[in-house]
């Protein structure tokens, strides 16, 4: 229950944080009555002038409302979205009979990468066969030799 409410939390701090940023920027005309206007000089300035600076100013603010997002986000404990993971290709260096748990397999782009479970056997060797390395669910890897169904979960060793 207590994982339950601080979820809600965590997930109210960064909606009240989503919905501050989509507050509009909100024109110094708009702002200002005349009396302020003259009091600060804004009045002499020209409407190009004046849209420029309004520009500069909402763009300041959009910075800023991103700033405390990040920062919301950070006291919350929430990490900063990774990138998504890639597959790699790469090929294997030497000759495959058969793989296992346990065994460590060495690519042509110097990665090394151990099979923590699954198996592969082949009738013969091959020789420096082409492997495709893709992510899994959670987290998990998964290499597959080109031409070959079986696939073995991996893990990186370097």
């Amino acid at each position: 229950m207590r994982l339950l409410l601080a979820g809600f939390f965590v997930a109210a701090t960064v909606l009240s944080a989503s919905a501050d940023a989509a507050q509009e920027y909100v024109a110094l005309e708009q702002r200002l009555d005349a009396e302020q206007m003259h009091a600060t000089g804004l009045d002499t300035l020209s409407s190009a002038q004046l849209a420029l600076l309004n520009n500069l100013l909402s763009q300041d603010q959009g910075a800023a409302v991103d700033a405390a997002v990040a920062d919301r986000t950070a006291q919350a404990g929430l990490r900063e979205k990774r990138p998504p993971a890639e597959a790699l290709s790469a090929s294997v260096q030497g000759d495959v009979r058969a793989w296992s748990r346990g065994d460590t397999v060495l690519l042509d782009n110097g990665q090394r990468w151990r099979v923590i479970d699954g198996n592969l056997y082949l009738g013969k060797p091959v020789s420096n066969p082409k492997v495709t390395i893709a992510p899994g669910f959670l987290g998990a890897w998964y290499m597959e030799m080109e031409g070959q169904a079986p696939r073995v979960k991996v893990q990186r060793v370097d």
